[in-house]
């Protein structure tokens, strides 16, 4: 396979960057699939239109499509060893300030995809014939990049040995919610990868939030998550009940009709980077302090948890806050609190204008090995993109530098 035969690099990508990047495949043992490697994650990034294997091993000389697909589909070299060695480098080039956990709805036709079922969908809205996965991205202010994925397997497939040994499930994977599988993750990442934790950032309006964050803070792991404000409404402050009694609201020490009152009172502009809007904003934010009860009682979870409940303004003529975050995060830094909630948006926005464009979606192969292979080296395309200078173009300075208020210089769009 000769320089000629590969795939030509798009010109805004930097070849250095491609060659570091792709240094993260050293783990894999053999330099056959190194190769087959690299010849894949070029194509991700030169193909237009969808990624089969056809149009990856297009100018690679014939048998390349039967090789790639053994390399993706057949050949048991561990992502975990690539995804991790990727993060490191990440974090040693872009110091990202935040691990953003994002959802990915994957429509299919058909039934013979790992992990597809017909099922509802609440951030779409309607009954889908799809896979869900959640991501962990490690965010910055001028990027970000998934480094860990997790294919939600429904009980249907995790509970029919025909489907496991079709789709060549491993006998320790089971049936895993989506924001448990965010969990695990993150977790995996602090514990098995070595890696230093950052804040967590989620969103936990689509569920029940304090399962998540009793596990979190059992975990000792940083978090802001959003949360519907159905979830966070006080009850009246009084005595605990009874161990594992059916509490499941979060109480505020003010009590129940001083909350609101509170967070009003206590708002303050924070200046931030919409990264959806390419503009400076400033949105009103407020906090205090609550007590989260958890109910019933697992190993290692308070039965009261002690967090920040941040609230944020949108529209200044409203009294309702727009939106509601809980965190264990020190209350006196609200504004690099709410600003590292933020980089939400930024993940949004990269995974739309970059990973849907090198073929996150696009995995047509059965195996639960294969999928995980496929999203492993649309991460490394992603990071190369992330990391090439001739695309980091945000002229965003540092989030923490920023004033809490408007200085008297900056244009600020009011949210």
């Amino acid at each position: 396979m000769s320089a000629e035969d590969q795939q030509t690099l798009p010109y805004d990508i930097s070849p250095n960057e491609f060659t570091e990047v792709l240094s993260a495949l050293r783990s894999i043992p053999r330099s056959d699939q190194r190769r087959w490697g690299e010849l894949y994650v070029r194509g991700l990034l030169a193909v237009r239109g969808k990624k089969t294997m056809r149009a990856l091993a297009n100018g690679a000389g014939s048998g390349a499509e039967q090789s790639l697909y053994q390399f993706i589909s057949k050949s048991p070299w561990d992502v975990e060893q690539v995804r991790g060695d990727l993060a490191r480098l990440l974090i040693e080039r872009a110091q990202p300030r935040a691990w953003v956990v994002q959802p990915l709805v994957i429509t299919k036709v058909g039934q013979h995809s790992v992990g597809v079922e017909r099922q509802w969908v609440s951030r779409i809205g309607r009954v889908v014939n799809c896979q869900q996965a959640m991501s962990v991205w490690l965010a910055w202010d001028r990027g970000s990049c998934p480094v860990d994925w997790q294919l939600a397997l429904p009980e249907c497939w995790t509970g029919q040995e025909d489907l496991r040994r079709r789709a060549s499930i491993p006998t320790h994977v089971g049936s895993c919610p989506p924001e448990q599988c965010g969990v695990d993750s993150v977790s995996k990442m602090s514990r098995e990868w070595g890696l230093r934790g950052r804040p967590v950032v989620m969103d936990l309006r689509e569920t029940e939030p304090h399962p998540v964050c009793a596990d979190l803070v059992a975990r000792q792991i940083p978090f802001v998550v959003r949360v519907d404000s159905s979830s966070i409404a006080p009850t009246p402050p009084g005595p605990m009940p009874a161990s594992g009694g059916p509490v499941d609201r979060a109480e505020a020490w003010v009590g129940s009709a001083g909350l609101l009152s509170v967070l009003h009172k206590q708002r303050m502009p924070v200046e931030w980077f919409d990264h959806a809007a390419e503009t400076m904003r400033a949105t009103a934010v407020g906090a205090a302090r609550v007590a989260l009860r958890t109910g019933s009682v697992g190993h290692g979870q308070p039965e009261r948890l002690e967090l920040v409940l941040l609230a944020a303004w949108a529209d200044p003529g409203r009294r309702s806050p727009s939106e509601f975050w809980l965190s264990n995060l020190p209350q006196s830094q609200l504004g690099t609190v709410y600003r590292t909630a933020m980089l939400s948006r930024r993940v949004e926005r990269d995974l739309a204008d970059v990973s849907d464009g090198l073929g996150i979606r696009d995995f047509e192969g059965r195996s639960y090995r294969g999928w995980h292979h496929h999203m492993t080296m649309v991460s490394l395309a992603h990071a190369v993109m992330a990391l090439s200078p001739f695309r980091a173009q945000d002229p965003l300075p540092l989030a923490d530098r920023l004033p809490l208020a408007p200085s008297r210089d900056t244009k600020v769009s009011a949210v």
